[in-house]
């Protein structure tokens, strides 16, 4: 069974920064294309991040480019995504996901396991 959890969210003040980490248990993680996904309150699910299964390629959403960074450690099946100068937009429940194709992908829909989400609150 694919597991994918997420931790490290919290409240923040803007400004600051958080380290989100998914840690992916019953899959070869190797595979995977990572991602990072967010939904704000009365917000549809949008991209963040994302890493191809060798880190040879990342992909970011333009809001967060020279803000968040998104790495990943095979040997130790987690992806983390570390979030810097943080804003109150980006407040919102974060995902981490798994994509089969491994290249790394932008589109939710083609990432196979979800993960259930962690709160990250910024205040202004």
């Amino acid at each position: 069974q694919v597991q994918l959890a997420e931790s490290g969210g919290g409240l923040v003040q803007a400004g600051g920064s958080l380290r989100l980490s998914c840690a992916a248990s019953g899959l070869i993680f190797s595979n995977y294309a990572m991602g990072w996904f967010r939904q704000a309150p009365g917000k549809e699910r949008e991209f963040v991040a994302a890493v191809s299964w060798g880190a040879r390629s990342t992909y970011y959403a333009d809001s967060v480019k020279g803000r968040f960074t998104i790495s990943r450690d095979n040997a130790k099946n987690t992806v983390l995504l570390q979030m810097n100068r943080l804003k109150p937009e980006n407040t919102a429940v974060y995902y981490c996901a798994a994509d089969h194709l491994g290249g790394g992908t932008v589109v939710a829909a083609s990432y196979d396991y979800w993960g259930q989400g962690t709160q990250v609150t910024v205040s202004s």
